[in-house]
């Protein structure tokens, strides 16, 4: 039944070694058809879809476009771009001034979900991480399903696992506007923030593509501690983790520590159980209920899923542990947005608190963070500057742009000087290399550092270790 064909076309991604481009080619691939690609770096997801047969280009411009359409002049070509390709980009705009059939990646995957029975995952913050536990607890309990995300899947070792499944989840990006294209069998709302506003001009814009979002969903679960989707969407499949009442489905924390969260498991203001939770964080207590909640609208049993809640795993990058560098602990997270910062800091906290009940000797909480999108800072900088203001000590990077002209002379030592008034012990650093030379000086033993951000700061692990070799 979940067989059918993308008639065996071929794919050209612009841009294909990106996290979520790479994860719909290798849905394409799997699905029987050829796929190429063009990017400036080469990274894991490009190897890997060497290795299904993709052929990589490693430069963009129009040489690449008429050696696709001499190679694969037999069949239909579609070039596929994302949000993220600049007008200016050789590949692109040769492809648009020879009108060539121009596809936006949201155009593909909302494709490729009409074969499948579709669980989607959109909302500001934990989208990933709730598309990793749902894609997990389906894996497990059904056997029957497949996934398309923006992170790697530690049960997949993947951002996508496409198979002649009866289930997919698929992890909607409401970044640029494009949410509004997909239509699933169950829609899921993590939550809505102010973001993108590269895109967005406010709260009521993207407020509007989630209702959209809503609309094309048969089925609409969404998160009732969130207060904008508590107002604003009227569905019965709703989910707490403060309230039971009137809820479908609700996970009151009764013990939180690093290791796990035990609460009270209640559906539609009964309780059924107790639920043990193999991740440590109530932002991710609340990533994991959504994830029951959509495995309990499908039908899977309460006994299933609790039988096999033990596999739950963060995705990459998600308060990943990095290890131990000269007993300094380092961590990585993808937090960007000041409730993301909030959010990671408090789980930090809950690790160093719980080190202290061990009779471990305190360190303190250092917090690297490097900004993303020079629009995102000027909106967000006293926020940014609120949060980050609440670790021991503070190390700015350079903003990594994703592409955005700096037409506002926004920098990270803006931030820095907004921290200082709250907490004297900020620094800004001009990228991880210079953190790596004053190491030492800016660190002690027992220091638990979070390495922040969703741009390139994630080689500082790399870097430290490198200074050993």
């Amino acid at each position: 039944m979940h067989t059918k064909s993308l008639f065996q076309e071929h794919y050209h991604f612009i841009g294909i070694g990106g996290i979520g481009m790479s994860a719909i080619a290798m849905a394409l691939i799997k699905k029987g058809n050829s796929v190429s690609g063009s990017d400036l770096i080469t990274n894991k997801e490009t190897e890997k879809l060497k290795k299904l047969g993709a052929l990589i280009f490693e430069a963009q411009d129009k040489n690449n476009i008429d050696f696709i359409n001499s190679k694969f002049k037999s069949q239909k070509i579609n070039f596929v771009f994302s949000s993220a390709i600049k007008e200016d980009n050789e590949e692109f705009s040769y492809c648009k001034k020879n009108k060539f059939l121009i596809r936006h990646r949201s155009e593909i995957l909302a494709m490729i979900m009409k074969s499948y029975t579709s669980l989607s995952v959109a909302g500001s913050h934990g989208k990933t991480s709730t598309s990793t536990f749902l894609s997990t607890l389906l894996q497990v309990c059904t056997n029957n399903s497949s996934s398309i995300t923006g992170g790697i899947i530690p049960i997949y070792k993947s951002n996508a696992h496409i198979d002649n499944t009866k289930f997919l989840v698929a992890e909607i990006d409401e970044s640029d506007g494009t949410i509004s294209k997909y239509y699933s069998d169950i829609g899921i709302i993590n939550n809505i923030d102010f973001d993108h506003c590269d895109h967005f001009s406010d709260i009521n814009e993207i407020l509007s593509s989630f209702k959209k979002f809503a609309s094309n969903s048969k089925k609409l679960l969404v998160n009732y501690d969130c207060k904008i989707t508590r107002e604003n969407f009227n569905s019965e499949y709703r989910w707490s983790n403060k309230d039971f009442k009137k809820i479908a489905y609700s996970i009151i924390p009764y013990v939180i520590n690093k290791t796990h969260t035990i609460g009270k498991y209640y559906e539609n203001g009964i309780f059924v159980d107790m639920m043990t939770i193999p991740i440590p964080g109530l932002h991710n207590l609340s990533n994991i209920t959504a994830a029951i909640a959509a495995s309990r609208m499908i039908g899977i049993s309460l006994n299933k899923i609790k039988k096999n809640i033990k596999f739950l795993e963060l995705p990459k990058k998600r308060f990943e542990l990095r290890g131990e560098f000269e007993e300094r602990t380092i961590y990585d997270d993808y937090a960007h947005h000041p409730n993301e910062i909030k959010a990671t800091i408090d789980l930090a906290k809950l690790f160093i608190k719980d080190k202290l009940n061990c009779n471990k000797q305190k360190g303190r909480l250092i917090a690297i963070f490097q900004p993303h999108r020079f629009s995102r800072v000027k909106e967000f900088i006293n926020e940014f500057a609120e949060e980050l203001a609440k670790a021991d000590i503070i190390y700015l990077t350079n903003i990594f742009g994703a592409g955005e002209k700096n037409i506002n002379n926004i920098n990270s030592q803006l931030i820095a000087n907004l921290i200082y008034k709250r907490n004297k012990n900020v620094q800004y650093f001009k990228d991880n290399y210079e953190i790596k030379n004053n190491f030492y000086k800016l660190t002690k033993k027992n220091d638990f550092i979070v390495n922040m951000g969703a741009g390139d700061c994630h080689n500082l692990w790399q870097i430290l270790n490198n200074q050993n070799t």
